[in-house]
């Protein structure tokens, strides 16, 4: 470092002059680079101007630095002459210089020559005019990147409208998404629905019950209200029916009665009805084997859905060919039941035996069965008493049935024994029969003989209840099921029943249970029959066969037909 600076008196625009030529001088052989000269240059120039503005005496004093690496510093000072003390903060400028040996090395030029300020304007024009060049090539060089900028900025731009429009497309993608599971989980709704509102309506084979369970359906979901016309309702009730469940009854179309047309899918618009002008109606005709009647409904809002009026004109559909199928079902449960009644045998009056008998028909079903009971006299005096149980349901097993009831009256005649009636009843529904087979017990009572030969063919076991009350259960091994296809002969056994004594035949519906089997039915029958007094057994047997069926069919729903017979000794 140059512990003595070189000091320029500045009083005039020529000291200043001179200043900054010593200064240009000092710095351009130190190395500065150009632009950091000028600047470095440019701002003392700048100083010293505010300094000839204020007037007075100032000076500038330039010190050069040396640092580590051979680098560096030339520092200058702006500071007013003579003043006493000193400026303790005077104006301070600094440049790096990567060769301060050379800058300490300068000869300082003599103050006023006039061409040393020539030499050193024409070294000022050199470095304006290099940088000037380098501005050019700057401004060439920032003109290419606003260029590029400004077609970067337009991909921008373009850019920015493809994600707005490919955001504008994302929005109305969800939407259409949003909408679309709408209406699928609308039209899972609007199935599920019917699916299980089909199934409450097939679900019973009463034409009440399915009328019933209509309005808690729909109402209010689907509808307001609900009415159902039927052509077979009694005639001496007037009803006053909408124009338009006429109109659905006569042209076998639904129609659709309302102020606003209701466009909905395969439905007449009709104008409002006069008998409810606030609310729209839809009348659907109940189709069966013809038209059953019209299934009127009044709309829960201001109009009908579209797709949920779809889904009602399938349910009313499905409601008439449930009713048909009611109305089909009760006709044949009659008939099924008069012809099942009409083989049912009225029992003999002997004065050894006391009988009743009680025969319910299945609940589920067409109610013909194959569970029947017989009793009659022998040409001996004897008294045959039989319970028989053809297997399944249906015409096949009541027809099976009545074979085997006069088969069995034929066989009693040439055979003495229950043994002998079931081995010829065997071979009888072996090779006639095919897929049925049947079960049978038979008990003969002979006059003046306490013992009872009894017989069973697959059949559940006979109760005998003694004078005492006590029951037992004939659990002798029954013989096979009558139709198997194999030779068997069947044997008969006997057992005492003194006077006072009853013998229980049943069918396996009475005791039998899905979920319990037969053992505990048999179970119950017993202590019923054994609760029997002996006194209400021998005064009124009818009465005492209904209090023997109350607690073992206390649910009115049975999947068989149930049969006994009580044969009491008095």
């Amino acid at each position: 470092m140059n512990a003595t600076p070189d000091t320029w008196p500045i009083t005039s625009a020529t000291d200043a002059a001179h200043a900054r030529t010593a200064a240009a001088r000092l710095t351009t052989s130190a190395g500065v680079p150009l632009v950091d000269r000028a600047r470095f240059l440019t701002t003392i120039a700048g100083k010293l101007r505010q300094c000839l503005d204020r007037g007075g005496t100032w000076e500038l004093l330039l010190y050069t630095h040396a640092g580590t690496s051979g680098r560096g510093r030339i520092e200058a000072i702006v500071r007013q002459a003579g003043r006493t003390p000193p400026d303790p903060r005077p104006w301070r400028r600094s440049i790096i210089c990567p060769d301060p040996a050379k800058a300490a090395d300068t000869t300082t030029p003599a103050q006023g020559h006039t061409a040393e300020i020539a030499e050193a304007l024409l070294a000022a024009d050199e470095d304006t005019a290099e940088l000037l060049n380098r501005l050019e090539a700057q401004e060439q060089l920032v003109r290419s990147h606003r260029d590029e900028l400004h077609h970067t900025n337009q991909g921008v731009l373009a850019l920015h409208a493809e994600l707005d429009a490919a955001d504008q497309s994302q929005r109305e993608l969800l939407e259409a998404e949003r909408a679309a599971r709408a209406q699928a989980e609308n039209a899972r709704r609007v199935l599920t629905f019917l699916a299980n509102a089909s199934d409450a309506v097939t679900a019973s084979l009463h034409q009440e019950d399915i009328l019933r369970r209509l309005p808690a359906l729909l109402v209010p979901r689907y509808a307001g209200h609900v009415d159902v016309w039927l052509f077979d309702d009694d005639p001496t009730t007037r009803h006053d029916h909408p124009a338009a469940a006429v109109t659905a009854a006569r042209t076998g179309r639904p129609q659709h009665a309302a102020a606003h047309p209701g466009r909905l899918y395969d439905v007449d618009d009709l104008p409002p009805s006069a008998l409810d002008r606030e609310h729209p109606l839809l009348c659907v005709p109940l189709l069966g084997r013809g038209v059953l009647g019209v299934l009127t409904l009044t709309a829960p809002g201001p109009r009908f859905d579209p797709d949920e009026a779809v889904m009602l004109i399938e349910l009313a559909r499905r409601v008439g060919i449930a009713l048909d199928n009611a109305r089909r079902y009760e006709q044949h449960r009659d008939t099924a039941e008069a012809l099942q009644r009409a083989q049912l045998t009225e029992l003999p009056t002997t004065p050894d035996v006391l009988l009743a008998a009680r025969y319910l028909p299945a609940t589920h079903g067409l109610n013909i069965g194959g569970d029947w009971y017989d009793a009659f006299v022998q040409p001996d005096g004897s008294l045959l008493a039989a319970v028989g149980d053809v297997t399944g349901h249906g015409l096949r097993a009541a027809v099976m049935m009545g074979q085997l009831r006069t088969a069995l009256r034929a066989y009693a005649i040439e055979s003495d024994t229950p043994a002998g009636i079931l081995t010829r009843l065997h071979r009888l529904v072996r090779d006639q029969q095919h897929e049925l087979y049947a079960t049978a017990v038979i008990a003969q009572f002979r006059p003046g003989d306490p013992t009872v030969l009894w017989a069973a063919a697959g059949h559940p076991p006979a109760l005998v209840r003694d004078p005492e009350g006590t029951v037992r259960v004939l659990d002798r091994k029954p013989g096979i099921m009558l139709g198997v296809p194999l030779p068997y002969t069947y044997e008969d056994h006997a057992v005492d029943l003194p006077h006072g004594s009853t013998l229980a035949l049943y069918t396996d519906g009475l005791v039998e249970r899905r979920a319990q089997g037969i053992d505990p039915g048999i179970h119950r029958l017993s202590h019923a029959l054994a609760a029997l007094s002996t006194a209400e057994l021998e005064d009124d047997l009818n009465a005492a066969a209904e209090s023997l069926l109350k607690p073992l069919l206390h649910d009115s729903e049975r999947d068989d037909d149930v049969c006994l017979l009580l044969c009491a000794r008095p």
